[in-house]
């Protein structure tokens, strides 16, 4: 821009240039852009699982991928460095959001947070039992049974800012807050029950290294790289002890200081969160959900979704996240444990309670926990079919419900007084 201000002129080519490179600022600028971007992600999946292009899609996510440093050596598809590695660096900045909200956030206000804990057990606890009742018999579909359970903050968010000033701001952070307490029972439902045989030597290593990031903690170390080189020993360790690896990246983030150094405006967690977090809504969860929805519709019909895998995830999804938040949210305010959010409707709420059915990311992520991964899974049926129907249902069922149910504050000018 400022040489064409210089030369006086702009040619064809600049113009183009500069119009594709505002379009990519103005798309970024959206709230709802991450989710866009996921969305994308999906269907290009889709698309390369259910055309010609699907060998290739196949043989890039099998790409083996090794480290090795004399006889330690981790050696994995490329899959599965997404799943256990990248995926760390998104619960690392989960765990970062979640101890910038305990110490100054939403969670540190006890009349503020009560609401949306209460609703997150219900939107947790409805799913699983709907799922839970729907596979009872069979104990190796049982093993999903978390997966309709979690919430997609990300793209929930993404659809709420679509409707812009129609919903009140005490919804949204009422959606926020209520989505971190789901992430903290997400993480610790994978470490209750989606952990595998364990090894004692690597869970030493593991602990001494969470001694060290503690010590360094207490005793007012401020640089990152400490942290992060022993982080890195920490993820390894955990993820050679049974342990999922994910998990080392909250570990990580809840030593991280929550101090300044001199001359700075940020403190080191807020700088690391501010840095990381474009880099994982914009590259980590779209390459996630490139690499793990891929789900093959050749041969899939009604009999596939009415499968009781599927159909427990979808179901629980769409019907158990609205009803249980929802139902725990009516009760609490009925008996005078908390509030309404301010401005907000029981008709917006249950809205918002629907879109929280928008498991998408974490239901896949805790998905392949539950049964691996296309050829490796251990059921008979794409379980990311529930999922995929389960989450578009409750992102068009929510919009549409908040889209209609909801003024615009330019509508009904004319009926207030001057």
């Amino acid at each position: 821009m400022e040489s064409q201000k210089i030369s006086g002129t702009q040619s064809p080519g600049d113009g183009r240039g500069s119009s594709v490179a505002d379009f990519i600022r103005d798309f970024l600028r959206l709230e709802s852009s991450s989710g866009i971007l996921l969305v994308i992600a999906a269907i290009l999946a889709m698309v390369a699982v259910n055309s010609p292009l699907v060998p290739f899609y196949d043989a890039l996510l099998s790409v083996p991928v090794e480290i090795r440093v004399a006889d330690f050596a981790i050696a994995k598809p490329l899959l599965l460095w997404i799943n256990d590695g990248l995926m760390a660096i998104f619960f690392f900045l989960i765990g970062l959001e979640v101890k910038r909200e305990v110490l100054v956030g939403e969670l540190s206000d006890p009349a503020r947070v009560t609401l949306p804990i209460i609703a997150a057990v219900g939107g947790m606890a409805a799913p699983a039992a709907i799922y839970a009742f729907i596979n009872w018999n069979d104990p190796v579909a049982m093993r999903g049974w978390a997966i309709p359970s979690a919430t997609d903050i990300a793209f929930a968010l993404g659809v709420l800012a679509l409707l812009g000033s129609r919903v009140p701001h005490s919804l949204k952070l009422f959606l926020m807050t209520l989505a971190v307490v789901d992430d903290l029972g997400a993480i610790i439902i994978i470490a209750i029950f989606y952990t595998s045989d364990l090894s004692l030597l690597s869970l030493t290593v593991a602990c001494a290294a969470v001694v060290m990031l503690f010590l360094m903690n207490r005793r007012g170390v401020l640089g990152i790289a400490p942290y992060l080189l022993v982080g890195l020993v920490l993820w390894a360790a955990v993820l050679k002890s049974g342990v999922h690896a994910t998990l080392a990246g909250v570990l990580i983030a809840m030593f991280v200081p929550y101090k300044k150094l001199p001359g700075e405006s940020l403190t080191q967690l807020e700088r690391i969160e501010h840095d990381l977090h474009p880099a994982v809504v914009y590259g980590i969860l779209p390459v996630f959900a490139f690499a793990n929805t891929g789900v093959p519709l050749a041969g899939i019909g009604l009999d596939s979704l009415f499968h009781p895998v599927p159909l427990g995830i979808a179901a629980g999804l769409f019907l158990g996240n609205q009803l249980g938040i929802f139902s725990l949210s009516w009760l609490a305010v009925k008996l005078g444990i908390a509030k309404l959010p301010a401005g907000a409707t029981w008709v917006q709420l249950y809205g918002v309670g629907m879109l929280c059915g928008i498991g998408f990311t974490m239901s896949l992520f805790i998905s392949s926990l539950a049964f691996g991964q296309g050829d490796q899974s251990s059921i008979p049926v794409d379980d990311r079919l529930g999922i995929l129907v389960g989450t578009l249902l409750s992102a068009v069922g929510g919009y549409v419900l908040l889209r209609f149910t909801s003024k615009s504050p330019n509508q009904g000018i004319n009926n207030t007084k001057p």
